[in-house]
């Protein structure tokens, strides 16, 4: 007997989506055009075109950190997981992080589906008691005079970090600094660095 923790998700995956398809529950044609709508037109392309919308833009970047939500709607970006985005800046002094406590509430119009971790129990409990340590041993080393602040988001808000602008950036256009922004510097357990 195959125990059920054994078979891969996707494998699982595959099996069910065939399963609902077989009784007419789902067609796949709209399946595929919902997954290909998340992994081209929904995801963290949109997250860095915001960022580097307002590294590049004060006026934007103002806008985006009173009204995160209104000003993401500005570049056409919204939709279901995504009525009311709170966007918090990084600096030297303070780190943001975010997570998902109960869940996996997560800003796609910005950032797409959540990655396997973000919906890990285990990143989800430990990064609010030990969130240094977390970050650490996703590659994130932070000065010890850095505040951290974990930001729990819900199915009332959902947050987005605004990364802090690598140095060495400063003269790349906003098309250029586009691909350098990641999802997980969006989410606040990365940085973003001035190379690809």
């Amino acid at each position: 007997m195959t125990h059920p923790e054994r078979i891969s998700p996707a494998l699982r995956t595959e099996a069910l989506e065939q399963l609902l398809t077989e009784r007419g529950l789902v067609d796949s044609g709209v399946m595929d055009k919902f997954i290909a709508n998340y992994e081209t037109n929904v995801g963290p392309l949109n997250g860095a075109k915001v960022v580097a919308k307002a590294w590049t833009d004060p006026e934007y970047r103002e806008r985006l950190l009173a009204d995160g939500t209104a000003a993401i709607k500005e570049l056409g970006f919204s939709g279901p997981q995504g009525e009311h985005i709170v966007v918090v800046e990084n600096t030297p002094a303070v780190h943001n992080v975010t997570v998902c406590t109960l869940c996996s509430c997560y800003p796609w119009p910005v950032l797409g589906l959540p990655p396997s971790w973000y919906k890990d129990p285990a990143y989800r409990a430990r990064v609010v008691r030990e969130p240094r340590t977390v970050l650490h041993e996703m590659g994130l080393d932070l000065p010890a005079e850095t505040e951290i602040v974990v930001r729990d988001s819900s199915s009332e808000v959902r947050w987005l970090v605004l990364p802090e602008r690598p140095a060495g950036t400063e003269n790349l256009s906003e098309e250029e600094l586009i691909p350098l922004i990641t999802r997980d510097a969006l989410v606040g357990v990365a940085k973003v660095t001035a190379t690809v």
